[in-house]
């Protein structure tokens, strides 16, 4: 199975090189775990000046719901996040226990 996913948030202007900084150089634990979880085609966009990252990969598993919170079990993957997550801000219109914000897909072509 194949799920193409797609995610957007807000990220604080002043934020914006940090947040470039870090995923220039996006540890290989990190990225490793990505994989571990079923990721592929992890790809991050940034949209000026509007300031959103929208995020798309490719789920290869048969329960994200699971994947998921095995990714935010690594200890790495937790101190990835600490340094990430102050870049962002959510979207005045995400639902309770979300953080990054799901998109509907409306359209493809392969």
């Amino acid at each position: 199975m194949r799920e193409r996913m797609g995610m957007v948030i807000g990220i604080h202007q002043d934020k914006i090189t940090e947040y470039k900084r870090l995923h220039a150089a996006a540890w290989p634990e990190v990225l490793n775990t990505i994989k571990v979880c079923n990721i592929e085609n992890y790809t991050i966009f940034l949209r000026e000046p509007e300031n959103l990252l929208f995020a798309y990969w490719e789920y290869t598993g048969v329960d994200f719901e699971a994947d998921m919170k095995r990714m935010a079990e690594f200890p790495i993957t937790q101190d990835w996040w600490a340094l990430c997550s102050p870049c962002q801000h959510t979207l005045p219109t995400i639902k309770q226990g979300e953080y990054w914000s799901p998109m509907e897909q409306v359209f493809h072509t392969g």
